[in-house]
């Protein structure tokens, strides 16, 4: 690894900047980002040595695009317009289906990786990136097949210096998945800021009455509108059916309050605290 390109310095890509540099020392991390303060925040944080433009990338033994996703898939492309044909392209994004379609048939696409991720912060920007905020977290690989086994392989090594387990999914589950455990999250949590803003018209009155369950549930409503908006439209039919589900049991447990039904209440929060065990870890 001598040239290692990272096109958007912010939580993901920064983050995956600072870990390339300390397991791969001899190599230039070159940052790539549409703004240029968050590149002068980024040598200066030394997160990256130098910065570059696109075009750039034809040198690269490895390329990380950390973008929205809705500017990924064109990125994407020119991406693998330009490199050679041993550089690895890493894609970074939260929905998979459409961008793996739409280099489907792309005569480099056997140089990229769909790979997601399950890992972040609600923060963004340089700023944010911290390192080993990978480890022990898992890595969602799509469609691996269709990446040269190679590129698989230093792939592969770089997720094990990262310390993350993997896990193989193709890109239509991926995206329906993550719906339920990620997307819908950050809904839930815009709408309970959203709910709580238009009602607590006193500032003073959140900040001091909010104990750590408030701060914890609505935390994801401080994550940044520009990288999520798109992620809810490019997977929209799936975010569609768990908010379906989720109104249907929000209007269940409102129904069972009206009806003073405490006892299936109770019977409903008891069958639910079975998520305990599963996020203490599978066996």
């Amino acid at each position: 690894m001598k040239n290692i390109h990272v096109i958007g310095i912010g939580l993901i890509g920064g983050s995956f900047a600072l870990d390339l540099k300390a397991f791969y020392p001899q190599a230039k991390i070159v940052g790539i980002d549409n703004c240029e303060a968050h590149l002068e925040k980024a040598r200066e944080l030394g997160i990256i040595d130098k910065s570059a433009e696109l075009e750039d990338v034809a040198g690269s033994d490895l390329v990380i695009i950390a973008v929205p996703v809705d500017a990924g898939i064109g990125l994407l492309k020119k991406v693998l317009d330009q490199i050679g044909d041993h550089t690895l392209v890493i894609d970074a994004g939260s929905t998979k289906e459409k961008i793996c379609t739409e280099v489907a048939t792309h005569p480099k696409r056997r140089n990229f990786l769909a790979a997601h991720p399950i890992s972040g912060t609600e923060f963004s920007g340089p700023e944010a990136a911290v390192s080993e905020l990978y480890r022990n977290k898992t890595m969602i690989i799509c469609e691996v097949e269709k990446t040269a086994f190679k590129l698989q392989e230093k792939a592969l090594e770089i997720f094990r210096h990262l310390g993350m387990r993997i896990r193989y999914m193709d890109a239509k589950s991926h995206d329906k998945h993550i719906a339920y455990v990620s997307h819908l999250s950050h809904i839930s949590s815009f709408m309970l800021g959203k709910t709580v803003l238009e009602k607590e018209r006193n500032e003073r009155d959140i900040f001091d009455m909010a104990g750590s369950g408030f701060a914890s549930t609505v935390r994801l409503a401080k994550s940044s509108p520009a990288m999520w908006s798109p992620i809810f439209q490019q997977n929209r039919e799936n975010i569609l059916e768990t908010l379906t589900e989720y109104i249907s049991n929000l209007n269940q447990f409102k129904s069972l309050m009206e009806e003073n039904n405490f006892e299936e209440v109770y019977r409903e929060m008891e069958k639910t605290n079975h998520i305990k065990s599963i996020l203490n870890g599978i066996n």
